[in-house]
C-alpha cells in the first residue's frame, strides 16, 4: 500500500482490496494511456487518472503478446506548473521496478537535490535515442505530504528583506567558488558557518527555534527523496478529489529561494493556511523534467 495515496484524496483505501478496486477503476476509466517501447522490445505503459487538477494516480506495467495490462506499480502524483529550478541532471534508476529519480545540484538548498521522476517514458524515450542527458533541464518540482503544520510567519523588514537576498546571492557564488577549489571561497563559508553557528546558540537561549529558522530543506528518512521542510507559503488554495471528496490543501511554498507546490489532505495538516505563514512538514519530492530541450 503507498503511503501518499492520502495525500491525494484516497485516505479511506486501507486494504488491498480497496486499492484493487481503484486500479480497476482507473484501468476502466484511464484519464492518459501513454505507451513506449521497453529494451526488451515490449510495450511500458503509463495509465493515469486524474481526480484534481494535475493530481491522480498512475500505474505503470507493460501490455504482453496477447495485449493484456501487467501491473509493475503504482504512484499517487502531482505535477507542477511552477519553474523551479534549472540545473545538470543526473538520472538513476530504481533497483526493483522501472522507476528513476532525478538528482542536481542546486547551490540555493546547500544538498544535492533528489526528486522522483514523473515523465519516465518522456526519459525512456529521449534516453533510447541519446545517451548524452547532461545538458542544463528545467524542473517543475511539487512534493506530496502526509504530515504538516502551519506555523506564523517571521516579520521583516523591508531593507532585511533585500539584505537577505544579497547575502543569499553572495553565498551561491561562494559555494560555486569553492567547489571550484577556491580556497579564499572555502575559508569565508567555513567562517559563516561558524558564525552562524554562535549566533543561533545565544539565541536560541531566549528565543523559539522557529522564531530563528525562517526555512530549511533537510534530507529526512531512508527515503533519498523525502525531505523535512520550512518553508514559506506564497499561495494556498483548497482541491478537491472528485471519488472521494475529501479536501487537498494546495500550497506553493518558498524553501530556501525554491519555489515548488505542496499537498497534502487537509485531515493531515495542523492549522489554517495563508499567505505569510510558514508550512512545516515532511514531503515527498516529485519533479518532471523538459526533455523537449535536448
Amino acid at each position: 500500500m503507498h503511503s501518499y495515496l492520502r495525500a491525494i484524496g484516497f485516505s479511506n483505501v486501507k486494504n488491498q482490496l480497496e486499492l484493487d478496486d481503484l486500479i480497476e477503476h482507473i484501468l476502466t476509466n484511464p484519464t492518459q494511456n501513454k505507451m513506449v517501447f521497453s529494451d526488451v522490445n515490449a510495450i511500458f505503459a503509463e495509465i493515469s487518472m486524474e481526480f484534481a487538477d494535475n493530481m491522480g494516480l498512475a500505474l505503470r506495467g507493460e501490455y504482453d503478446t496477447e495485449g493484456k495490462f501487467r501491473l509493475e506499480s503504482y504512484y499517487p502524483y502531482f505535477f507542477g506548473d511552477t519553474l523551479s529550478t534549472r540545473e545538470e541532471i543526473l538520472f538513476n534508476k530504481k533497483v526493483d521496478y522501472t522507476g528513476f529519480t532525478g538528482m542536481c545540484d542546486d547551490l540555493r538548498i546547500g544538498v544535492s537535490l533528489i526528486f522522483y521522476l514523473q515523465n519516465v517514458l518522456e526519459y525512456m524515450s529521449v534516453d533510447q535515442k541519446s545517451t548524452k542527458l547532461n545538458n542544463f533541464l528545467d524542473v517543475n518540482l511539487a512534493a506530496l505530504s502526509m504530515d504538516g503544520k502551519v506555523l506564523l510567519g517571521i516579520e521583516k523588514q523591508e531593507n532585511r528583506k533585500e539584505n537577505g537576498m544579497y547575502e543569499t546571492k553572495h553565498r551561491t557564488q561562494l559555494i560555486a567558488e569553492a567547489r571550484r577549489g577556491n580556497q579564499d571561497a572555502i575559508d569565508s563559508l567555513t567562517i559563516d558557518d561558524i558564525d552562524l553557528y554562535a549566533m543561533i546558540t545565544k539565541r536560541s537561549k531566549t528565543e523559539d527555534l522557529y522564531s530563528i529558522v525562517e526555512s530549511s530543506f533537510v534530507p529526512y528518512g531512508s527515503e533519498s527523496d523525502n525531505y523535512s521542510i520550512i518553508g514559506n507559503i506564497v499561495e494556498c488554495r483548497s482541491m478537491k478529489n472528485s471519488m472521494t471528496e475529501e479536501e487537498i490543501c494546495w500550497m506553493l511554498v518558498e524553501c530556501n529561494d525554491l519555489m515548488f507546490p505542496v499537498i497534502i489532505n487537509r485531515k493531515d495538516l495542523q492549522g489554517e493556511p495563508a499567505v505569510g505563514r510558514r508550512f512545516k512538514g515532511v514531503i515527498w519530492m516529485q519533479g518532471s523534467v523538459g526533455f523537449s530541450e535536448i
